[in-house]
């Protein structure tokens, strides 16, 4: 879909580029506050709680289209895309997105599934290295890497069903806590017709997002922007820009919850959904080279668990505090991987 997106806008004025970065920002918007409405409304209906929610149903729609991805450039040959964007995405949405929506306001917590579901989250990011790790010759990981081989894959699916089922218990088990305005939409609101809403609300923020970046990358080398800056900058952040919207419009209508379930899942998807999947869909299974046991493995994990530990000391709330924290890390980790590709190269 974005091959023929870039083809058509190609050919478009300046000015319709223009055009259609304006409504596509416009949609994205309307589609963050729809997917928000509804995701409050079902989670009160189904009484499991926006952060988990936004931890299983808003986190598989946000996430199908980069498994889409990765599993298309894994058939195609291309392995080592399908899991860099599973690792990078990670990176940028526990740091980046997570921490600017702990900037605006503090994230509410339930504590207990808060943690449980961020112990998934670290040991998907660890399961990712384990599988991965050439177990047979380790001497030589930080030079030719290792594979993540078809059965891990498939093992990683299976593990995913288990998550979602996982998590709705401990949600029954914590317990939802609506408020009364709440209450009342979700009375008049169907179940099903919720959640058929809440999935167009997705498709909408995704497809907007896939017209959105193309079209921005055009305009900016019309505009004599370098086509590196481009590719390392707005072409890698367009996979997370599903999750930036919702967390951030969440976050602004006092839903913080829904925002830090939407970025945990997300991780996990990342590892379980777009790894896993795309792993399967190969013989030959996943390539990861020798940079990324240098590098993103450890820079992801080290996200990860500073994620993690930010929620052991932050008892009920994310605050503005560990935002900088979390934004700080996602910089210290983007600046090293630009340092270190630039010695490589």
């Amino acid at each position: 879909m974005e091959h023929w997106i870039t083809e058509l806008a190609n050919g478009l004025p300046s000015l319709a580029l223009f055009a259609i970065i304006a409504v596509t920002l416009y949609t994205l918007g309307k589609g963050a506050d729809w997917l928000v409405d509804e995701a409050v409304i079902l989670s009160t209906r189904w009484g499991l709680g926006k952060a988990v929610i936004g931890a299983t149903i808003v986190s598989i729609g946000t996430t199908t289209p980069e498994a889409a991805v990765s599993v298309l450039s894994a058939i195609q040959g291309k392995p080592g895309l399908a899991l860099g964007n599973a690792v990078g995405s990670i990176i940028c949405d526990t740091g980046l997105i997570l921490g600017l929506a702990s900037l605006i306001a503090p994230l509410p917590l339930n504590r207990q599934l808060t943690s449980r579901l961020s112990n998934v989250q670290v040991g998907a990011g660890i399961l990712l290295v384990l599988g991965c790790f050439p177990w047979t010759s380790p001497a030589k990981v930080f030079t030719q890497g290792g594979v993540l081989p078809q059965l891990v894959g498939v093992v990683f699916v299976v593990l995913l069903a288990l998550y979602i089922y996982q998590s709705i218990r401990w949600a029954s088990a914590a317990g939802a806590n609506p408020e009364n305005g709440e209450e009342v939409d979700a009375e008049e609101a169907s179940g099903i017709g919720t959640l058929l809403k809440l999935i167009g609300s997705i498709a909408i923020i995704v497809v907007s997002a896939q017209v959105l970046i193309p079209t921005v990358s055009i305009m900016a080398e019309r505009i004599g922007v370098p086509k590196h800056i481009i590719s390392a900058t707005l072409v890698a952040f367009g996979t997370s820009l599903p999750e930036l919207v919702t967390a951030i419009t969440a976050v602004r209508r006092g839903h913080g919850e829904l925002a830090v379930g939407n970025i945990i899942g997300a991780d996990i998807l990342n590892v379980l959904f777009v790894a896993g999947v795309s792993a399967s869909a190969t013989q030959g299974g996943l390539r990861a080279d020798g940079q990324f046991f240098q590098f993103l493995f450890p820079a992801m994990l080290f996200i990860l668990i500073v994620f993690r530990c930010g929620i052991f000391v932050s008892g009920d709330q994310l605050k503005r505090p560990f935002g900088i924290v979390l934004v700080c890390t996602w910089l210290l980790v983007t600046i090293l991987s630009y340092v270190l590709s630039v010695e490589m190269h």
